[in-house]
């Protein structure tokens, strides 16, 4: 019972702090600080390829020896410390639910939203913690003040569940939806702005940018198209889905009005965690998607009125925020990127091997798609998994017909090794033949 006690009394002060080091051992918080101190004399670049440190990280996850998983971009695990204190917070709520919950854990959100803002370069108050991008961005496409005959402008390429909850609003409200259509790669910023500046009519509102679509990695100069909308009075929303934790940025870098992302994919939090971001004289104009006693009132809190949700989890967004710092943004950055240029270099000398991604930094980083003559996407992705246990993602959408590789930092350059290998015996081999 002391023992007990002892553990809620420290968990209630958790719960106001969210500190990573007390989830961790007296071990693991002496190594964490000798090997973050080994490479503080490198640059990000230069730390990408060391791989005494890139090992150290693998061994603070718990991912699976029997699979080599590349489709971290859809979700990823969480180191160890944030699995140990999600449990922990679980454990507790389950000591005596509504106490615990909602008068010691949800003491924590405020604490958490500071480290958010913090993380991604803005106030506090304007920030709302949720589930996931989906979430978010559906909170503000749905809560907008638009009419009909209101233009929308976005991509062919943009996240399915995003069209679709546009496509809703065109069937609801009779605004009209203004789809641009992309070769990808692009490596040209003029050409990518000229697409958005040529589907802008007097009647345009809304642009809503994808910083990284998702299929192909192909990142998109948010802040430029940013300024190209403001300049004709246009509001812009960004999904930052694929970006937050992976790229080395803060939320006013890309100049957007509204941005929504998910913590599981690139910060490594528990899954179903995420994160809003309007500006702050932008909320007044946004309804709450759930409903709220001061609906079209100006504090981001309104967004939150969920009703019950996993405190637990929510929480241990803190202990993901604290990892992913001993890190470093941008060294992490670099590192991603490192591995999604060693292994698309080697591949891409195949001339049966295409990548349908850019190498060039300002228009990728770790996410990436390839082709192979005569294959489709799930059939490559089939192989993988059939000869090698890669796991990846197959992804034939409009003129995409590939598979999607996502690699992490706990990823090793074993494993990426193994990716090369199954791509190059897959290209060797004869193509499927098809009735």
């Amino acid at each position: 019972m002391s023992s007990r006690r002892h553990f809620f009394k420290q968990a209630a002060g958790i719960a106001g702090g969210l500190s990573l080091t007390s989830f961790l051992s007296p071990a693991f918080a002496e190594e964490m600080a000798k090997q973050t101190g080994r490479i503080s004399g490198l640059s990000p670049l230069e730390a990408a390829s060391d791989e005494d440190f890139w090992s150290w990280v693998r061994e603070s996850y718990t991912v699976s020896s029997n699979i080599i998983n590349l489709n971290n971009g859809g979700v990823s695990p969480q180191p160890k410390v944030v699995q140990d204190a999600h449990i922990k917070y679980y454990q507790m709520c389950n000591e005596g639910p509504s106490y615990y919950m909602w008068r010691i854990l949800d003491q924590g959100r405020e604490s958490l939203r500071a480290k958010l803002a913090d993380l991604g370069g803005c106030s506090p108050e304007e920030v709302s913690i949720n589930r996931n991008s989906t979430e978010g961005l559906n909170t503000i496409i749905f809560g907008l003040n638009l009419k009909a005959g209101d233009e929308v402008v976005l991509t062919k390429y943009d996240y399915p569940n995003m069209m679709n909850a546009w496509k809703q609003r065109e069937k609801r409200d009779g605004i009209k939806l203004v789809w641009i259509d992309m070769k990808l790669p692009i490596e040209n910023d003029d050409e990518i702005l000229n697409l958005y500046k040529n589907a802008m009519t007097d009647k345009t509102k809304i642009l809503h940018i994808t910083h990284m679509i998702n299929w192909t990695g192909q990142l998109l100069p948010a802040k430029k198209i940013a300024k190209l909308a403001h300049d004709r009075g246009c509001e812009v929303i960004v999904d930052g889905a694929h970006t937050f934790a992976h790229l080395d940025y803060k939320i006013p870098d890309l100049d957007c009005d509204y941005y929504a992302t998910s913590l599981h994919k690139w910060l490594c939090a528990p899954f179903g965690s995420g994160m809003m971001y309007i500006k702050k004289d932008k909320i007044k104009n946004v309804w709450a998607l759930l409903s709220n006693d001061k609906p079209a009132g100006d504090d981001i809190r309104k967004f939150e009125s969920l009703g019950t949700r996993s405190f637990a989890s929510e929480m241990a967004i803190g202990n993901a925020i604290d990892f992913h710092n001993a890190i470093g943004s941008k060294r992490k950055e670099e590192r991603l990127r490192y591995l999604k240029n060693f292994w698309a270099q080697k591949v891409t000398k195949n001339p049966r091997v295409k990548l349908n991604t850019s190498l060039l930094p300002q228009y990728s980083c770790a996410l990436a798609n390839f082709s192979i003559e005569g294959w489709k996407g799930s059939e490559i992705d089939s192989k993988l998994f059939e000869k090698h246990k890669i796991h990846t993602v197959a992804i034939e959408y409009e003129k995409i017909n590939g598979v999607r590789v996502t690699p992490s930092v706990y990823t090793s350059m074993k494993e990426i090794d193994r990716l090369v290998t199954g791509i190059e015996e897959i290209a060797a081999m004869e193509p499927p033949v098809r009735k």
